[in-house]
């Protein structure tokens, strides 16, 4: 693929750790939430080996937060997405599609239950402050609604633990998996999760004073030499193998939460009341048309920019939305949309690349 330089403007902005990164050797971006997300130190297959064995520091900046706050904040929450918020508690986040009033996937974020009356929603790329913005108004919601000055740096890999233990201490080891709580550098209060867009284990560090973050960035890698620490950024290969989806990639508004497989964050027999719910109730009743699965495929180069036809029997059967070429298979693995129909494993399927027909099988994800 053609390197092709991002010029930088207000536009898309900077992170605080830009400066460092690109003294570390950053080789590319991309855009995301009008950001600067680092895509790749130099090999990805070689920060994907890392990643699975050692420890990497990810600036995920771009993971916007948007902070909601005020009298009918549960309220606007709930009616953003799906998933049954009403039990939600004060040091969890939850995964949760936002969705539309047809159904369709606005955004997958993280929630996060700040306090009685206040949640932060860490977004994936699409512009949810005006989303929620909308809807407080048209549904003439009591709330407070602004993108909060927070910048995220992720650690993750099989030694993110122990790195952590070193910097925050021995309590750090007893947070749970979607759980987040605060914990001191130097005297300043950081909030930390324990998520991150990876398999491999981590921790996530949303900063809000960006002077400390600094300092906690350098002094990561002042210690991070017994860890094999490295920058690093989310992994194509790694991601897909694990079946981790991408907003705007892998599922975009054209599609639902059930199409998705996201059956265990809707919600439609409790009395919550959101968006899109009774289009939703539709949907289920009739059944989907169409289903991510994972693919692999039979050869070892890809460059994808678009949704690529996948063909049986000379009959258009889906679309492949991603693909990296994954060492572990030895061959293209990817993330597909598939018409219900021919969501059977190992199907075989052939697809146009290079202008050369390429024999593929659709599997399960996480593909193994």
């Amino acid at each position: 693929m053609n390197r092709i330089p991002i010029i930088k403007s207000r536009r898309v902005r900077s992170t605080p750790f830009t400066s460092r990164i690109e003294k570390q050797g950053v080789s590319s971006y991309s855009v995301y939430n009008h950001m600067l997300l680092p895509v790749s130190f130099g090999s990805i297959e070689d920060e994907y080996h890392h990643l699975k064995e050692h420890v990497q520091i990810w600036d995920v900046s771009v993971q916007r937060e948007i902070e909601i706050i005020g009298e009918d904040s549960d309220r606007l929450v709930q009616f953003m997405t799906c998933r049954d918020l009403s039990n939600a508690k004060v040091g969890k986040c939850y995964y949760a599609p936002l969705i539309d009033a047809n159904a369709n996937i606005v955004n997958d974020p993280l929630i996060f239950k700040l306090d009685e009356k206040k949640w932060r929603v860490c977004i994936a790329d699409s512009d949810v402050l005006f989303f929620a913005k909308g809807l407080a108004f048209g549904k003439n919601f009591n709330v407070d609604i602004y993108e909060a000055n927070v910048n995220t740096i992720a650690i993750q890999g099989p030694k993110s633990e122990n790195l952590m233990k070193k910097v925050f201490g021995e309590e750090i080891k007893n947070l749970k998996f979607f759980n987040y709580k605060y914990y001191s550098f130097n005297g300043v209060k950081h909030l930390i999760s324990k998520t991150g867009y990876s398999k491999q284990g981590g921790y996530e560090i949303h900063i809000e004073n960006t002077t400390s973050g600094l300092e906690l960035y350098d002094y990561f890698f002042k210690i991070g030499k017994d860890f094999n620490l490295k920058p690093g950024a989310p992994n194509a290969i790694e991601r897909i193998e694990g079946g981790l989806l991408s907003y705007g990639n892998d599922i975009d508004i054209r599609d639902n939460p059930l199409e998705c497989g996201f059956d265990k964050y809707v919600n439609l027999e409790s009395d919550i009341v959101f968006l899109g719910k009774e289009k939703l109730k539709k949907i289920k009743k009739e059944g989907i048309k169409k289903n991510l699965m994972g693919v692999k495929i039979n050869t070892n180069t890809i460059d994808i920019t678009e949704a690529i036809s996948l063909n049986f029997n000379n009959k258009n059967i889906g679309e492949l939305r991603s693909a990296a070429f994954s060492p572990k298979f030895d061959k293209i693995v990817g993330i597909a949309m598939i018409k219900k129909e021919f969501c059977t494993i190992s199907l075989e399927f052939q697809i146009k690349l290079n202008n050369e027909l390429v024999k593929g099988e659709i599997c399960n994800l996480p593909i193994t």
